[in-house]
């Protein structure tokens, strides 16, 4: 069950996408349609979506974040100066959530997890993370900006 729809939402637009040559869908279309439910507007790409699409959407629509998704491993290549493109297409604060099957084999998840906050994104999220889960940290990291902080502590 989704929470209810609060004034953290509203008005709030999201893209959604599996980045890179990842066909994987199923997963990040439970995710847009569960923050659709939550009362986002979503902008969902699809599968096999570059980097410079999810930047693209997310101009034209004036979006507050981007949320990638990769399901095949290559998460950490795809993702590789995805920040750097933002900033450079004056995204500078837009909120950036990446999550999935995100390298190849099992490693670590904290490490991985370390290694995508470097990379820029504010959140990275495991295989299997719940869609409740999701919602629950973009409404506190809205709170959070709306307060002047880039994203909320964990």
């Amino acid at each position: 069950m989704q929470p209810d729809n609060d004034d953290s939402s509203r008005g709030r637009t999201l893209i959604t996408g599996v980045i890179g040559a990842d066909t994987h869908i199923v997963g990040n279309r439970i995710l847009s349609m569960a923050l659709e439910e939550a009362g986002y507007d979503v902008v969902a790409l699809g599968a096999l979506t570059p980097a410079e699409d999810f930047i693209k959407a997310a101009i034209e629509t004036a979006a507050d974040g981007i949320m990638v998704s990769s399901l095949y491993g290559q998460g950490e290549l795809d993702c590789r100066g995805f920040r750097a493109l933002c900033v450079e297409a004056g995204l500078d604060r837009i909120l950036l959530y990446v999550g999935g099957n995100l390298v190849v084999g099992k490693q670590d998840w904290a490490g991985v997890e370390t290694r995508f906050l470097a990379m820029g994104f504010d959140r990275a999220f495991p295989p299997g993370t719940r869609t409740d889960e999701v919602i629950a940290a973009l409404r506190r990291d809205f709170a959070a900006r709306a307060e002047g902080r880039q994203r909320a502590e964990t």
